[in-house]
């Protein structure tokens, strides 16, 4: 099972959504880098479940219990590890959903792919709730970052369902949303996208979203050409959280409209500065970073489990059935899945950084 990421920072996420525990294992942080540890649980609280807009009623503190790698409050240069214990699990809401898959979900993959072997509840290791250990060790790779080169990594959210917001790409230090507050900068925009959230859960449905994360002060000439690309690093752990299912860099898709004399970033001095008169291409050229802002969406599809009646089949009698899906859930994942995003950035940088010879960590 693929759930080891990196080449120079290696990082290995376990447990199961209902298990007794999830967790990760960062392997390949360099020695003596302070941690705040107050800042990595301010991380997590903007991910834990009944903490957003339409998130999940299921109530998990997320606290991190820190086993090893950390010492007197910085990294020892060892393997850290890292337990976060599930303390409110209802089980029982997804008996049967192994002969009765449901819609948009893994249950049927995961019974072709693992021969009914896979724990079920809750989605398993399929589940959202191992998003909380791939956000511990982006929360550590920003600091680090910070700490190796003055990168910092913000982010907001552009559409929610049909409500869309202004992206970033025209501007090199973002508006930052208030703290606290839905992560969107615009306040009457910002209480359309809830209203959106709060129609959705209203009808006993569910909603999508993009969300927008940049990268400011992250040095030009890092990554390489074909596939040890920054944003090749960047789109496999996005697409590692589910419910992704697009990425896009700078302008994204709506290149695909223009003409090149529109697209291109053309280099020139500014205060004495070489830098690129816009940033369509995200911050890159060739897989390499350009030292312009690094900016990337990713599209998040609406939670699938919702409790309207939905169609689908009985795999041991090979009836058509229709089921209603218990439990509680996300009418929208995208405000939760947000801080997610923005550590998976943190851990793409920090990998292809340490890959660059005169920032080897």
């Amino acid at each position: 099972m693929g759930s080891t990421w990196g080449k120079r920072l290696k990082i290995s996420v376990y447990g199961e959504s209902h298990g007794p525990a999830i967790g990760v294992v960062i392997d390949g942080l360099p020695s003596g880098i302070p941690i705040d540890e107050s800042k990595v649980a301010k991380e997590m609280q903007r991910r834990a479940p009944g903490t957003q807009p339409g998130s999940t009623p299921r109530t998990e503190a997320d606290l991190p219990t820190v086993l090893s790698g950390i010492y007197n409050g910085k990294t020892t240069g060892t393997p850290l590890a890292i337990e976060i214990l599930n303390t409110n699990q209802h089980s029982s809401d997804y008996n049967g959903f192994v002969t009765t898959p449901r819609p948009g979900h893994a249950d049927y993959t995961a019974r072709l792919r693992y021969k009914m072997n896979n724990d079920p509840r809750g989605g398993g290791h399929f589940s959202g709730r191992l998003t909380a250990p791939i956000l511990y060790a982006g929360a550590i790779a920003k600091q680090v970052l910070k700490n190796k080169c003055g990168t910092e990594i913000y982010g907001h959210i552009i559409r929610i369902g049909k409500v869309e917001a202004n992206s970033w790409e025209e501007e090199e230090m973002p508006v930052i949303p208030t703290e606290g507050t839905f992560p969107q900068e615009n306040q009457s925009i910002g209480q359309r996208m809830l209203g959106e959230i709060e129609d959705a859960k209203a009808l006993r449905d569910s909603v999508g979203g993009i969300v927008e994360v940049m990268a400011t002060g992250f040095p030009g000439g890092i990554g390489s050409p074909m596939w040890d690309t920054v944003e090749s690093a960047f789109a496999q752990l996005a697409f590692g959280i589910p419910a992704v299912k697009g990425v896009s860099f700078g302008s994204g898709f709506q290149v695909a409209s223009r003409r090149g004399s529109e697209n291109n970033d053309h280099l020139l001095f500014q205060d004495e500065k070489l830098r690129m008169a816009t940033n369509h291409g995200g911050g890159f050229e060739g897989g390499i970073s350009n030292g312009m802002p690094i900016l990337a969406q990713v599209a998040f599809k609406p939670t699938p489990s919702i409790s309207r009646e939905q169609e689908t089949v009985n795999l041991d009698t090979k009836e058509n059935v229709k089921i209603e899906i218990p439990g509680r859930h996300d009418a929208c994942i995208v405000p939760r899945a947000l801080p997610v995003v923005e550590g998976c950035l943190a851990l793409a940088l920090l990998d292809v950084l340490m890959g660059k010879g005169e920032y080897s960590l």
